[in-house]
């Protein structure tokens, strides 16, 4: 299997947009989710969370968070950052990136900018 990146991207951030400008330039093969016009599925989303040793920090602690009344108790799990991300995709952490290759899948928030070029390295 040839090497892809997926990104899942939110065209109103500046962070992902830079991510974005890092990857069109990198050479590389990719895809561009914007997961808000496209959520990820519950599925897609266990698979996303089983990729990061902190899966809190998938969830966006913004003030949509607030004003949904989520708390960090509703979020740490696994199945409640699935079930919340799966309800409430804006709160998505922007930009993940995934690096789909045949030792398997990695994925990292791009934040800050600079992680994403080393991870393209």
């Amino acid at each position: 299997m040839s090497e892809e990146i997926t990104m899942f991207h939110n065209p109103r951030c500046s962070t992902s947009r830079a991510a974005l400008e890092t990857l069109e330039g990198s050479g590389r093969s990719y895809e561009v989710v914007q997961y808000l016009k496209t959520p990820p599925t519950a599925e897609q989303l266990r698979e996303l969370v089983a990729m990061f040793d902190d899966h809190t920090r998938l969830v966006r602690r913004d003030v949509a968070f607030k004003r949904l009344g989520l708390t960090d108790a509703d979020v740490e799990t696994k199945e409640q950052v699935v079930a919340v991300l799966a309800e409430h995709p804006a709160l998505l952490q922007r930009p993940i990136l995934v690096r789909h290759d045949a030792d398997g899948d990695r994925a990292i928030i791009g934040r800050p900018k600079e992680a994403v070029p080393e991870f393209l390295a």
